[in-house]
C-alpha cells in the first residue's frame, strides 16, 4: 500500500471531525436558535478524547487486528456524526450521545492511526511528513466543505457530508496494512499504567509531550484573538476568519512542502525551532500595520506548523517502545486537543485585554513551547522499531 493509500484513509477520518466542530454550532443556530447549545455540543464532541485516549491506546497496543479496530472506530464516528446531523429532529440528549460517541472514537484515528504510519511508509521522515499533511488537509478542507455546504444548502447537509466523509475513510482503511505489535504482558490496566508512566517519566518524551501540548494551548486561542484583532483594526469580526484561514492555508502549503522534501535537521531541533519561529512571527503580526500585514505574517507563521508537527510525531515514535506506542500517540493527541479547547476558553475569558495583547501572549506561548526542546537530551536513544 502506498502513501496515497494511507492518506486516503487518514485524511477523510480527520477531516470529518474537523469539519463537524464548525458545522455543529451553525446547525444549533439554524435549527434551535441556541448559540450556547452549539458550544455544549462541540464540547461533547471534543471532550471525550483525552478521557478515552489511554484506553484507546492500550487497545491499539494489545489488539491483533488494528485495522479492524480503527475501521470500527471510524464507523462509530460516522454514525455519531450522522446522529448529530439530526439535531432538531431527534431529542437533543440523543444527539449529544451520538456526538460523545464520535468524540470517544476520535483517538483511534486522531493520534492512534499515526502510530502505525511507518507500517505503510517505511521512511520515517517521509511517513510523518505525510501524516502531518493529512492533519493539515483535514483542518483546511473540513471547514471549507462545511462552509460550502452551508452556503449552498444547510448545516444539516454539512453534518451529513461529514458523516459520509468518515465512511469513505473507513472503507479506505481496509486497504491499509496495519501490523499488530508485540502484546504487552499483564492486564489492560497494567498496560495503561505502563504507558502513562512512560509518558510522564521518560524525559525525552515528557519534553516532547509538554511542548506539543503547550503549543496547542496557544493555537486554540488564535481564533478568539483573531476576531478581537479584526474588531480593533477593521471595525468588524470578518477579518478574524481571514487571519485564521491564512494560518491554516500556510500550514497546508508548509505540509505539502514538507511531504515533498522532508527536513534533514534533528527532529528535536526542527520541532523546537519551528515552534519558536511560529511564535516570533505571531508576535510580529501583532504590530498594528493594518489587517493585510497581520494576515500575511500569520500566514507565514503557518508555514512552519507542518515541519514541527512532523518532527513531533517522529519523536513520539522514536521515544516509545513498540508495546506502548499506541498510548503515546493517542494520549499525546488527546492532550493537544484538550489544550486547544482550554486555550480558546481562556482567550474568551481574557477578551477584555484586547486582540493585540492576546496575539502577543499566543506568540510567547509558542516561543516557550519551542524553547522547551532546549532541554531535550542530545544523547537520547531511539527505541527499536
Amino acid at each position: 500500500m502506498s502513501a496515497t493509500g494511507y492518506l486516503a484513509s487518514a485524511t477523510p477520518l480527520r477531516l470529518a471531525l474537523s469539519g463537524a466542530t464548525v458545522a455543529i454550532p451553525i446547525l444549533a443556530i439554524e435549527e434551535l436558535a441556541d448559540v450556547a447549545l452549539g458550544g455544549i455540543l462541540v464540547a461533547a464532541s471534543l471532550g471525550p478524547a483525552v478521557i478515552a485516549a489511554p484506553v484507546v491506546g492500550a487497545m491499539l497496543d494489545r489488539t491483533r487486528r488494528p485495522r479492524a479496530l480503527i475501521a470500527g472506530a471510524g464507523a462509530i464516528a460516522a454514525v455519531g456524526l450522522g446522529i448529530g446531523a439530526l439535531l432538531g429532529i431527534l431529542p437533543t440528549p440523543l444527539v449529544a450521545l451520538g456526538l460523545i460517541a464520535a468524540g470517544a472514537a476520535g483517538p483511534f484515528f486522531m493520534g492512534g492511526l499515526s502510530s502505525f504510519v511507518t507500517d505503510e511508509i517505511p521512511n520515517e521522515r517521509r511517513a510523518y511528513a505525510l501524516d502531518a499533511l493529512s492533519y493539515n488537509l483535514g483542518a483546511v478542507a473540513g471547514p471549507a466543505i462545511v462552509a460550502t455546504a452551508v452556503a449552498l444548502g444547510s448545516a444539516r447537509q454539512a453534518m451529513a457530508a461529514m458523516a459520509v466523509t468518515a465512511l469513505v475513510g473507513v472503507i479506505a482503511t481496509f486497504a491499509t496494512r496495519l501490523r499488530p505489535r508485540p502484546v504487552p504482558t499483564g492486564s489492560m490496566w497494567r498496560t495503561m499504567g505502563d504507558g502513562l508512566r512512560h509518558i510522564a517519566l521518560h524525559r525525552p518524551l515528557m519534553i516532547v509531550t509538554g511542548s506539543g501540548t503547550l503549543s496547542q494551548f496557544g493555537g486554540g486561542a488564535l481564533s478568539i484573538a483573531a476576531v478581537l484583532l479584526s474588531l480593533e483594526r477593521a471595525g468588524g469580526p470578518g477579518g478574524g476568519a481571514l487571519i485564521v484561514s491564512a494560518f491554516a492555508i500556510g500550514g497546508l502549503i508548509g505540509a505539502l512542502a514538507t511531504a515533498a522534501r522532508p527536513g534533514r535537521l534533528r527532529p528535536e531541533l526542527s520541532m523546537g525551532v519551528g515552534f519558536a519561529v511560529i511564535g516570533l512571527l505571531t508576535v510580529v503580526a501583532a504590530i498594528d500595520w493594518g489587517l493585510v500585514w497581520t494576515v500575511l505574517v500569520i500566514g507565514a507563521a503557518g508555514l512552519f506548523t507542518a515541519s514541527s508537527s512532523a518532527a513531533m510525531l517522529l519523536l513520539r515514535k522514536q521515544q516509545s517502545p513498540p508495546r506502548l506506542r499506541g498510548q503515546v500517540f493517542t494520549v499525546g493527541a488527546g492532550l493537544r486537543a484538550t489544550a486547544a479547547a482550554a486555550g480558546a476558553a481562556v482567550a474568551g475569558i481574557a477578551a477584555g485585554l484586547g486582540g493585540t495583547a492576546l496575539v502577543v501572549a499566543i506568540g510567547l506561548t509558542w516561543i516557550v513551547s519551542g524553547l522547551l526542546l532546549a532541554w531535550y537530551p542530545r544523547n537520547a536513544e531511539s527505541f527499536d522499531a
